[in-house]
This record gives C-alpha cells, sequence and structure tokens, in this order.
C-alpha cells in the first residue's frame, strides 16, 4: 500500500512538471514571449510577396520590442513557409498553431492561401489577420479571420473609373486567372463597374495561372475586338510575359493591373512592354505623408537601401494592428484579441489610418500607380 501511494504521488508530480512545461510552452499568458505566427510565400512563384511581408513583419518587430513589447513580453514572430501553395498555406497554419503554440496568425498576401488556412485558425479560435488577401472571401470565413487592406469590389471599381475617366477608355478587354480566387473576383468587380459605368466589355478572356506562359491565342482575340485598354488581374508573374506578347502582337493600348503587380519582377519580366501601363496599390513610397516617409526611411536602413513595396508596408501595418489588439485586450486569449480586433478604428497605419468595419474588412485608400522608365510612379489617391 504504501509502496501504492508512493508510485501516486510520483505520478501526481510527474503529471504537473509536464502540464506545467506544456503551459510554459503555450505562447501564451503563462509564457516568458508572445508568439505569432506568419505563413508567408517565402519560395516559389509569387516568392517576392513573402519575403517583402515578413521584412515588414520583422521591422515591426524591431520596433514593438524595442520599446518593450506587448504585456511586459517580447513579441516572437516565427514564419512557415508555405512554398506559394495553398495546401501548404493550410498545413503551415497548422504547425503554427499546434506545434508552435502561436496566439495569433499573420496570414498570407495572396488570396487563394489566406482562403484555404482560414479554416484551420477558425476552428482552433486562433486570430488570423492578413496583410494583404483582397479577395472578399477571406474574412467571409469566420468571425477570427480580419485583413488590413481594401477589398477587391472597391479595387476593381477604382480601376474601372481611372480607366474610363482619366484614360477615356470606353471599350475595356479583360484577361483573367480562370484558376485564381483573387483574379476571378477582381475580374467580376472590375467588369462590373465597367458596365455600371456606361462602359463596354469587349473581349473576356482567361488563361490558367502558373501552367500557360503562351498568352498570344487569348491576345489575338483581343486584338481582333480592338479595345481602349486590357484588364489583367492576375499577379506579376504573368503580367509581365503579356505585356511583352501583347506588345509583340502589335498591341499599343495601356495594360491595367491591381496590386498583384507590385513586385519587381514585373519589370524585370516585362522590360519596355509595362511602360505606360497602370495598376491599383496599397501605396506608394512617393507620398509624402510623414508615416509612409518613416517607414520608407527605416526600411532602407534596415535591408541596405532597398524601397519597399505595398507587400512589406501591410507587412508592417499587420503586426502593429495585431499587437496594439493584444495590448488592449490585455490578454493572449484569442477571443479576446479578436474582440479588440474587431473595436480597431483609426489606427494610424503606416499605410494609412486603419479601421476594421463589421465584415472584419479595413477601410482604406488606395492609389494608382504607372509604369515609367521602369519606375512606379504615383498617379492619383481614390
Amino acid at each position: 500500500m504504501r509502496y501504492t501511494r508512493a508510485l501516486i504521488v510520483c505520478l501526481a508530480a510527474a503529471l504537473l512538471t509536464v502540464s506545467g512545461c506544456k503551459r510554459e510552452d503555450d505562447g501564451g499568458a503563462s509564457s516568458k514571449e508572445i508568439r505569432i505566427g506568419h505563413f508567408a510565400s517565402m519560395t516559389g512563384d509569387t516568392a517576392t510577396f513573402g519575403v517583402s511581408a515578413d521584412e515588414g513583419v520583422r521591422l515591426a518587430l524591431d520596433e514593438i520590442n524595442g520599446k518593450g513589447g506587448v504585456l511586459g513580453k517580447p513579441v516572437k514572430v516565427i514564419t512557415e513557409d508555405d512554398r506559394s501553395q495553398a495546401d501548404e498555406a493550410k498545413t503551415a497554419a497548422s504547425k503554427l498553431i499546434n506545434r508552435d503554440h502561436v496566439v495569433a496568425l499573420l496570414g498570407e498576401i495572396s488570396s487563394s492561401k489566406s482562403i484555404a488556412a482560414a479554416p484551420v485558425a477558425q476552428e482552433a479560435h486562433v486570430p488570423m489577420v492578413s496583410p494583404g488577401s483582397t479577395n472578399p472571401k477571406v474574412t467571409e470565413m469566420g468571425d477570427y479571420i480580419f485583413r488590413v487592406c481594401f477589398i477587391d469590389p472597391f479595387q476593381g471599381t477604382a480601376m474601372a473609373n481611372f480607366a474610363m475617366n482619366n484614360l477615356h477608355a470606353k471599350r475595356l478587354a479583360v484577361l483573367y486567372p480562370v484558376n485564381s480566387d483573387y483574379g476571378v473576383g477582381l475580374r467580376d468587380f472590375f467588369e462590373e463597374a465597367v458596365k455600371k459605368a456606361g462602359g463596354q466589355i469587349v473581349a473576356d478572356v482567361s488563361y490558367t495561372e502558373k501552367s500557360d506562359v503562351d498568352f498570344k491565342s487569348q491576345l489575338t482575340k483581343i486584338k481582333n475586338a480592338n479595345p481602349d485598354a486590357i484588364y489583367v488581374s492576375g499577379y506579376y508573374t504573368e503580367a509581365g510575359l503579356i505585356a511583352r506578347q501583347a506588345r509583340e502582337l502589335g498591341l499599343t493600348c495601356p495594360l491595367l493591373g491591381g496590386d498583384g503587380w507590385d513586385s519587381d519582377q514585373t519589370v524585370k519580366i516585362g522590360g519596355k512592354a509595362v511602360d505606360g501601363c497602370y495598376f491599383t496599390n496599397h501605396y506608394s513610397p512617393d507620398e509624402q505623408r510623414p508615416e509612409v516617409q518613416q517607414f520608407v526611411s527605416a526600411y532602407k536602413a534596415k535591408y541596405g537601401g532597398k524601397v519597399p513595396d505595398a507587400m512589406a508596408i501591410l507587412g508592417y501595418d499587420a503586426l502593429k494592428v495585431l499587437c496594439d489588439a493584444i495590448g488592449r485586450a490585455g490578454s493572449t486569449d484569442g477571443s479576446k484579441i479578436r474582440d479588440k480586433l474587431a473595436e480597431t478604428k483609426d489606427y494610424p497605419g503606416a499605410c494609412g489610418p486603419i479601421t476594421i468595419d463589421q465584415n472584419r474588412n479595413a477601410k482604406k485608400n488606395i492609389v494608382i500607380l504607372k509604369i515609367e522608365n521602369g519606375q512606379f510612379k504615383y498617379v492619383a489617391t481614390v
């Protein structure tokens, strides 16, 4: 009997020790640090998105920890590479939650990948903030899913109005990736806005993202329709190639795009063919607002003089907004962080004030950029 009692005591002590270790490792209230996960395309087809976003996150992290962290603890960001694959994004989110015990997630730039991972966060009641996924479906995945960027109905409408009012384009063609949530959604909203404003969609042609590299068949159909401008609603991975092939076929009208064009690869691939083209974006480093210039200066100092793109500033703002919500919650409990994220109003983000609406989307301005001599030039703010 004595041995049995002793064994029970030892087992109980061992269980307490294991339990204590687990609590100490949960990244939350009992941990010595606050762990936040970031899943991103660090490699693969859209790697410039993930790398830029992570650089912005790391800059924000330096500033947050330089001021004492959050809730008196340092913040640790753990980045998991999803290799630009939607199924890998889902796996990455699961690893960060179940292996690393993060208290919140920073999601993808790509909408398809955020949509794939969002159910994992929602089921675990772990808040997820996407820096740059603009498809409306992202935040429709659940009440723990947020974003700090504008959404595609606004983006598509802004470019349609700019094309018709500023470029005087009335006959518009659309070339879109049929297998992309982002590209299909943006195409739909652009076409709807063009028709509503009295314009005409003279060609509506698709391609397959990640597999098509020859677009001359689609572009020939578009050329025969004689458009005033062509809206290409996919990512930079195809935009430059499409521009080059369009010029080779004698199409001289401007190509238009969305924020998925924001990469140095657009110019590297497209060369002179993308000069005179326009795209919508989240910010321009040419903006003279103090918040923008302060961010650009700090980013250049940290990353060897490199000019930050929109994905970098979105990553920066996403971590800042998330940590602000954790601070206001006074807790690392997922439901409390979620509630404070939902209450975010007029947060002074680097790319503009951020207010989260009832659908967990950010109310934000949009800028129009023009490509001139290989540079992205600020045109207007909407």
